[in-house]
């Protein structure tokens, strides 16, 4: 799940999400509501031109597979194009929804009464949210499902072969985010916390300070700073170089690629751009956080 820092960097619990980055593509919300989208299309997973009245965006990320792409409406209800093998992307019928996050072959809804609802693929119980009150944040990674509580503690479903899902211990959170086998969790005081797969050392984040968003990709973490600055940790062989990026305000990251949005509504991109999913120089007017 993709996070962001709003307006004046103060984070918020589940603030909606004008970036996102999927397997193989990228997607941004524009300030008049409507979608851009570039990358794999393969399964029409970038066919959002259409789309409108959109206020958060997510995409399906893997470390490997296909993708979808989700969009949240002003009027709660949600959109949804690309891979639906495992019913993804059924998601007509909800309702009242009120922030969206995307996995592996998995949607996942978070209701204005803070109920979560899920659709996709169940296989080790990662939809099995029903049961969840009082969630402010959700978070979706390959085989699990993280939910932020509005008491800053954690709940899940799902796979836990990792430790991916050891976050019963965790306090003061105020967002949190999923990769492929990892869960990444922002505290209240700017500092990070992560569980699950390290071969990649994408949990290594324990001397962050003065976080104010994170995001998760299949193998490596990033997280925004206070001052504008991107910290990142884990697989890095498409070239994550985000040392010299300045004035972000909320960051996204994919399989193998990482997004950042900047105060004047344009983006940047680093990493893997086989499928021209970096290619985003020429976006304008991308929605900016608290907006």
């Amino acid at each position: 799940m993709e996070t962001v820092a709003p307006k004046g960097c103060d984070t918020l619990v589940g603030a909606p999400a004008a970036i996102a980055a999927g397997y193989r593509h990228t997607v941004g919300l524009k300030s008049d509501g409507t979608v851009t989208a570039v990358g794999d299309n393969k399964y029409g997973q970038c066919d959002v031109s259409g789309w409108r009245d959109i206020v958060a965006v997510a995409a399906g990320n893997a470390h490997t597979g296909n993708s979808h792409t989700i969009g949240l409406k002003s009027d709660g209800t949600v959109a949804a194009v690309g891979w639906n093998k495992h019913d993804q992307c059924d998601v007509s019928g909800w309702r009242d929804i009120v922030a969206v996050a995307a996995g592996w072959r998995r949607t996942v809804g978070l209701k204005s009464d803070g109920t979560v609802v899920a659709v996709g693929r169940n296989n080790e119980g990662q939809c099995n949210v029903s049961g969840w009150r009082d969630i402010a944040a959700v978070a979706a990674g390959d085989w699990h499902t993280v939910g932020l509580t509005s008491d800053g503690t954690v709940t899940f479903a799902g796979n836990n072969r990792y430790g991916q899902c050891n976050v019963s211990d965790w306090r003061d959170m105020m967002t949190v985010a999923a990769g492929y086998l990892h869960t990444v969790g922002l505290k209240s005081d700017g500092t990070v916390a992560a569980v699950g797969w390290n071969k990649r050392n994408q949990c290594d984040v324990s001397g962050w300070r003065g976080i104010v968003a994170i995001a998760a990709g299949s193998n490596h973490t990033i997280g925004l700073k206070s001052d504008g600055t991107v910290a990142a940790v884990g697989w890095n062989e498409h070239g994550h170089n985000i040392s010299g990026w300045r004035d972000i305000v909320a960051v996204a990251a994919g399989c193998a690629h990482t997004i950042g949005l900047k105060s004047d509504g344009t983006v940047v991109a680093v990493g893997d751009n086989q499928y021209g999913q970096c290619d985003v120089s020429g976006w304008r007017g991308i929605q900016l956080p608290g907006y």
